[in-house]
């Protein structure tokens, strides 16, 4: 039997999948090219296409990532700000979005040069598997300290068939999804049409979406794979419940927050995105890939007053986007011993038309432009990676990233002395090296030890203003923010059991400088700062085990200690050295028992027969709101119920779903908005509420 012949799944696959499979799921993330999941030098999860379809009605990566040792990825209950997701405690402190972390969809990027994305980018009705990289290795990916996430469209199938799925719940959401996947003549066609309705758990929390995301394929001769990839996403409403104070929370946590209805906070975003991949054989050692890809999205918002008397303002972010990379990998040998090489370049380029003015009755007031500007990024890359099997039992993984981001400000509004002129220019540069090794130790037990530098920008949102020393922030290019610098150190082990578990361990330190902290805050306006340094330390722990054929466990398991290790003043307060970064749970825990009444290694469509029960425990530590570690929300254990039935009807599947969430009716912050000016901290997580689904397969 040959190395690693017994390898099952990376944790978190599908666990009807687990036995059936021979050898490790493929993955690609780590090294750029394909490699067994076992024998990847990193820590490195999958989730498969059916952990997704299981995790709920496919709205959010929350409900199939939270499997994911070392990601925290927490559901706001607010669809103008996405969700709150940190890998190792990167992330956390963003007010919107997603940043330091890279996402790629189909290897193009849906991260912008300055280092932030949108989950709301991925189609989940549409996705295969969802790669998650942690540790030294996703520094090879550039401006995204944190990690990288990359979804994967699925290739269509050699049999046509459509899916309908159609999902109701509490709040009154409503959910639906309708897919076409197949071949026509020489092409591949994957076309996928979603839905999103809801009233929200809080006041003014209403939103409604569509997303459209195709997939086409064709290979125009024996040695080329094309890809083009498709997607558009239109959010029309997503009012925003705004945090609460603690005494709003205490009093009534489905309350919006200050004068967000009065004002209409909300936003309105839509986006239109086409991308195309190619790969060229060479032969059987050497491919090249290429990509390039172009979109436009449109961002408006409504923030909420200082007071009922105060001046509504709105903003404005119109952005286009584009940008093309080139890879060259080659299965070569030095010395005699096997050698996998990556070589490549990116470059990627944002504009974006920021404005704000005054609103009235929530709509723009004619006429009150207070400020108006273009911003711009880009990054230009260069990177090299190589793989090594330097022994019969030791392997070696070697990387270079070279990396350029540029931010250009032009403000285009009249220069006054409350309102100084907002241009500006700053070039980012930094070589990122990362240096693994793997001690191959038996076919069930790999050991591995990485090391990496990397570091993250500030985003063209923590530049676009300035502390003056006064209690708002100035409108004003701030080009003296740094870039903040990390030294990354993991060790891990991989390790199978039998033939039906799987365990992963990883302990990591990481030390930085200059991490972006807030300034000062004051009627929706930020400045940042550099803080003098911080540190990371953590456990992530994964284990997948069947306990008899019908009967699976799920554990993933997370600590992190991260701490200020020098003291510095903001306008928040002084902040001590020691003092815990906020946004963070020092723990998350994801446990999941599933019973099956199919046995294992019966293969995907009988997996998608006969009943399923799991039961779900997820538990969170404590979340400081603040720098200063003045405020905090308690953590909480929550359990969750699911149940699923299949159907054959003919060749058609028909299935069942019904899922409880929080069964015990807890109530709990669910996540927090870090150094909220006015005390607004709190996101308050639902009570119990309920799913109910059907998804009806059909070949054709």
């Amino acid at each position: 039997m040959g190395k690693t012949s017994w390898a099952l799944v990376v944790a978190g696959i599908a666990p009807l999948q687990l036995a059936a499979q021979t050898l490790d799921e493929v993955v690609i993330s780590a090294t750029r090219s394909e490699q067994r999941s076992f024998d990847a030098p990193a820590s490195i999860s999958v989730v498969d296409r059916d952990t997704i379809q299981n995790g709920g009605p496919q709205i959010n990566l929350s409900e199939s990532l939270n499997r994911v040792p070392g990601l925290t990825i927490l559901n706001r209950q607010n669809y103008a700000q996405d969700l709150q997701l940190s890998i190792r405690g990167f992330g956390a402190r963003t007010p919107f979005g997603i940043r330091g972390i890279r996402l790629l969809i189909d290897g193009i990027p849906a991260t912008t040069p300055d280092g932030q994305g949108q989950g709301s980018s991925i189609s989940l009705p549409s996705t295969e598997r969802i790669e998650v990289l942690r540790g030294p290795l996703a520094l090879m990916y550039g401006n995204s300290a944190g990690g990288v996430i990359q979804a994967f469209t699925r290739d269509a199938p050699e049999v046509p068939e459509f899916t309908a799925q159609a999902y109701t719940g509490s709040f009154d959401m409503r959910r639906t999804a309708w897919q076409y996947a197949g071949r026509i003549g020489d092409y591949g066609l994957v076309a996928d049409y979603s839905t999103f309705d809801t009233n929200g758990y809080r006041d003014n929390s209403k939103t409604q979406r569509t997303q459209f995301n195709g997939k086409l394929s064709f290979n125009p001769n024996d040695q080329t794979q094309v890809n083009v990839v498709f997607n558009q996403f239109d959010m029309p409403l997503a009012q925003d419940p705004l945090g609460l104070t603690a005494a709003q929370l205490a009093s009534n946590p489905q309350m919006a927050g200050n004068y967000a209805a009065t004002a209409s906070v909300r936003k309105i975003t839509s986006q239109n995105q086409i991308g195309s991949a190619m790969t060229y054989t060479l032969d059987a050692d050497r491919t090249v890939t290429a990509r390039a890809y172009y979109g436009v999205r449109e961002n408006l918002q409504y923030l909420a007053p200082a007071t009922s008397v105060a001046t509504r303002k709105w903003v404005g972010l119109n952005r286009d986007y584009y940008g093309a990379g080139l890879q060259y990998n080659e299965k070569t040998s030095l010395a005699e011993r096997p050698v996998r090489l990556a070589v490549g370049y990116e470059f990627d380029y944002s504009t974006e038309r920021r404005q704000g003015g005054e609103a009235t009755n929530g709509q723009q007031t004619p006429g009150s432009l207070t400020r108006n500007e273009d911003n711009r990024s880009q990054n230009s890359d260069f990177f090299a990676q190589a793989t090594t099997l330097v022994t019969d039992n030791i392997s070696v993984v070697t990387g270079v990233r070279s990396s350029t981001v540029s931010f250009t400000s032009k403000d285009y509004m009249p220069s006054t002395t409350p309102d100084p002129d907002g241009s500006g220019a700053v070039t980012y540069r930094a070589t990122s090296p990362v240096l693994g090794l793997t001690y191959h130790a038996t076919d069930r037990l790999n050991l591995y030890a990485n090391y990496g530098k990397g570091f993250e920008t500030p985003t063209l949102a923590e530049v676009a203003y300035i502390d003056s020393g006064v209690s708002t922030p100035t409108p004003k290019f701030n080009p003296l923010l740094r870039a903040a610098s990390s030294q990354h150190y993991e060790i891990g082990a991989k390790w199978l059991p039998s033939n039906t578990s799987r365990v992963d361990l990883t302990a990591y330190q990481i030390d930085s400088s200059d991490e972006i902290v807030v300034s000062t805050s004051n009627l929706g306006s930020t400045a940042y700062k550099n803080a003098p340094g911080t540190q990371r330390r953590g456990l992530e722990l994964s284990a997948t085990n069947w306990l008899t054929p019908h009967v699976s466990a799920l554990l993933s398991s997370s600590w992190i200690d991260a701490s200020f290790t020098q003291a510095y003043t903001s306008s928040t307060g002084n902040v001590a050295a020691g003092n815990k970064m906020p946004g963070i749970p020092q723990h998350f825990v994801f446990s999941e028992l599933l019973w099956s009444s199919q046995a294992m290694g019966g293969g995907r469509r009988a997996a998608m027969l006969g009943t399923r029960a799991g039961f779900e425990l997820v538990s969170a530590g404590r979340l400081y709101a603040n720098d200063t570690n003045a405020d905090s929300a308690p953590g909480y254990n929550a359990f969750n119920a699911k149940v699923s039935q299949g159907w054959a009807l003919g060749n058609n599947l028909l299935t069942a779903y019904a899922r409880v969430d929080n069964l015990a009716d807890k109530r709990y912050v669910g996540s927090v908005i870090v150094n909220q000016s006015s005390g607004q901290f709190y996101e308050p997580a639902p009570g119990r509420n309920w799913t109910l689904g059907l998804r009806f397969s059909m070949p054709m």
